[in-house]
């Protein structure tokens, strides 16, 4: 247990450039508060002493603003920025050096007794605002980016966004950031691609190819004596969204 917290310690300095000293954030950091109360609540429900440990978790979310419920497996160096919000669901499984956000829910979508809340391997990082929704598993080293909703599982090294979340990314498109930094603040970046931009495009593309085919097909028609009936077609000029 205290070999655990003082890793919880540690990697706030590895993912937080605001924290200046150890005292810090063992005084005022309210995510750190409410990892160690965590810690002792889950060895009280792992023991049988479930009112003892949900009235340690309710204390600790009165305190901190951060719900996790006592039931909840959680490994090494995790760490939760900020954590206002931040919601952690009874059957949910979060590995090794894991870092949350505020606002962020790992909940369930059933009210079935069992396995009904998100597995999270090594290395997740999830953005602010997050929703991670029903028995899925986040593969290592993903990313989900702030805001998205996640319903479907993620792969290892991938970053996904948006409502529901679509993949947008592996590692090669967040090496940089990762190798300057260890992990990708918010969980994604300002240069992350749009999925729906990125379809649309697609989309656009293929509607040129088509239309320039078809004025050919047309022009050899009028060369063979067949006259084909003329419509304006409207102009795709500026309908062409941003590719980055």
């Amino acid at each position: 247990m205290i070999e655990l917290i003082k890793e919880d310690i540690g990697c706030v300095f590895e993912r937080d450039p605001a924290a200046h000293s150890i005292w810090e954030v063992v005084l005022v950091y309210p995510g750190f508060h409410a990892i160690v109360a965590h810690r002792v609540s889950h060895v009280l429900w792992k023991k049988g002493f479930t009112l003892m440990a949900r009235w340690l978790a309710h204390l600790s979310r009165w305190v901190t603003g951060i719900e996790i419920h006592p039931g909840a497996v959680i490994g090494k160096r995790f760490f939760i920025d900020h954590g206002m919000g931040v919601v952690i669901g009874e059957t949910t499984v979060i590995g090794d050096d894991c870092t949350l956000y505020h606002g962020v829910t790992l909940g369930g979508i059933s009210w079935n007794k069992g396995k009904r809340h998100p597995t999270l391997c090594d290395g997740v990082v999830v953005g602010a605002g997050a929703k991670i929704l029903g028995p899925i598993e986040i593969g290592e080293n993903a990313r989900v980016g702030s805001n998205s909703v996640v319903l479907k599982p993620v792969g290892s090294d991938a970053t996904v966004v948006g409502i529901p979340a679509h993949t947008v990314g592996g590692k090669t498109e967040r090496k940089k950031i990762a190798d300057k930094m260890g992990f990708d603040a918010y969980g994604t970046t300002a240069n992350s691609p749009d999925p729906v931009a990125y379809a649309i495009n697609h989309m656009l593309d293929h509607i040129q190819v088509m239309d320039k085919q078809m004025l050919e097909m047309k022009c050899a028609m009028k060369a063979a004596g067949m006259e084909c009936k003329y419509e304006e077609l409207p102009d795709l000029k500026g309908c062409e969204l941003d590719k980055e």
